[in-house]
């Protein structure tokens, strides 16, 4: 399923690009931490996980770990307290805004 949603979005966003999506990103110029998620999926869908894996790393795991929740992932979320949970999605979003600053941001390199 997340297969053919990843192949939909590429053939959508080759028939019409819409720019930008980020409201943050395009009022501001700073990249969120969740921007390149479309181009996560815009690039899988072409079959081109490199570059998937590049846009924004977080993503790309998430998008496998929601692909295997049923085996085990769920699971564990679900046994976390609420303080563990927070830890667990700062941690992923702190270095996830530290790559996407330095991949599209004002500090890029």
């Amino acid at each position: 399923m997340v297969a053919g949603a990843a192949v939909a979005v590429a053939a959508a966003h080759d028939a019409h690009d819409p720019g930008v999506l980020c409201p943050l990103r395009l009022l501001t110029g700073v990249p969120c931490p969740l921007c390149g998620s479309t181009t996560v999926f815009i690039e899988a869908g072409h079959g081109r996980w490199g570059a998937a894996l590049l846009a924004n790393p977080v993503t790309a795991l998430a998008a496998v770990l929601l692909v295997g929740w049923p085996l085990g992932p769920g699971r564990r979320w679900r046994e976390l307290s609420y303080a563990g949970r927070n830890l667990l999605l700062a941690a992923a979003l702190l270095p996830a805004w530290a790559w996407e600053l330095a991949r599209l941001g004002p500090f890029r390199f």
